[in-house]
């Protein structure tokens, strides 16, 4: 697990990660490509709809993943945390 709080991080594998968002709001994504999915959320016609209404702000945490299934499997059990949970499991890295 890493995190990172800027958006030039990319390389190898799949990876987790959780954008805040200008309402203090976390999304989390999947990609292999943290920076350019970055950018596209920055973008309202390629990021996700989630960020219509509200800017991405900072990539607050990123996990590096070995194939796009064991990512999006980590992605499900994110996004089922409360909000505290997310929190603190940003802090902890």
């Amino acid at each position: 697990m890493m995190k990172k709080t800027d958006t030039t991080y990319s390389g190898t594998g799949w990876y987790v990660y959780i954008i805040r968002a200008s309402d203090e709001c976390l999304y989390t994504g999947v990609t292999t490509d943290v920076a350019r999915r970055f950018s596209e959320h920055c973008n309202p016609l390629k990021g996700a709809r989630f960020f219509r209404g509200r800017q991405p702000v900072e990539v607050v945490y990123t996990e590096n993943h070995p194939d796009r299934s064991s990512a999006l499997r980590r992605e499900a059990v994110i996004k089922k945390l409360t909000r505290d949970m997310k929190l603190k499991l940003i802090k902890a890295t």
